[in-house]
């Protein structure tokens, strides 16, 4: 028998609902994918109820919150299990998602299409989270603006780059905070940044735990090969930012030429 496509809907709230012929399974079965190795233990199932005229359909809904991760979907058929593939997806509500105020914890749910062609849930869930919005290199200085979500910043409030693999090695620039009192900006010309993967974070107050810089209030499910900036040069270095495949933003730091 050939798998049904599901299509899907989410709205502002990330309640999705999936839709696909009747007659076709009793259920919807999503699994957190586990990491390389490692056995499943993480399911949530979905009962998939008709609607009239041929159709069915699963509701999930704002809760359960989702633990971070990929979530592939599944067709529950009696004991028997098919993965899903994707039919259309109405992502309009995640467009301008950017715009909303949110608090947190923020939960946020993309539904996605693999690179092997199925349909599957990208999910994030952080205590309060940073979200990058323009990106703008000019010469060897690059500015970044971003918009804090569940947090706000006060005095003491600074960004810090943390070298990865770097034996904790930090370095720190003060943002600027904008009227709103949410929104701030901070450049990046260090021409002393060691060579290497310098991640993002913003600390919104002295002692207060810091924030991972990311882009994820939107419908792009995987960033890093969307939007793809050049390098910035300072001095003998260039420094590019990227997405890395958790949508956070980073920089990578190599020597020019």
């Amino acid at each position: 028998m050939t798998t049904p496509r599901a299509g899907c809907a989410i709205d502002a709230e990330g309640r999705i609902t999936f839709a696909l012929p009747a007659g076709h399974g009793h259920g919807l079965l999503l699994r957190l994918r586990p990491k390389k190795g490692q056995p499943e233990e993480t399911l949530h199932v979905l009962d998939l109820d008709s609607v009239g005229e041929g159709r069915a359909q699963a509701v999930l809904g704002a809760e359960p919150v989702l633990a971070e991760g990929r979530w592939d979907v599944y067709l529950l058929d009696g004991d028997e299990r098919t993965r899903l593939r994707p039919g259309p997806r109405d992502l309009r509500a995640l467009v301008d998602g950017h715009l909303r105020e949110r608090r947190g914890p923020l939960a946020v749910r993309v539904p996605y299409v693999t690179k092997d062609g199925y349909l599957a849930v990208r999910t994030w869930l952080r205590p309060a989270h940073a979200e990058a919005d323009r990106v703008d290199i000019t010469g060897g200085t690059l500015k970044v603006t971003a918009r804090l979500h569940g947090a706000s910043p006060l005095d003491g409030a600074e960004v810090r780059l943390r070298l990865r693999r770097g034996e904790g090695t930090l370095r720190t620039v003060e943002p600027l905070v904008a009227e709103d009192g949410r929104s701030f900006s901070f450049t990046v010309d260090d021409e002393t940044l060691d060579i290497g993967i310098w991640d993002l974070f913003v600390r919104p107050a002295a002692g207060a735990p810091m924030i991972r810089l990311a882009r994820l209030l939107d419908d792009v499910a995987d960033r890093k090969h969307v939007h793809v900036y050049p390098g910035a040069t300072a001095g003998e270095l260039v420094v590019r930012p990227y997405y890395t495949v958790d949508n956070d933003l980073s920089l990578e730091v190599t020597r020019a030429g």
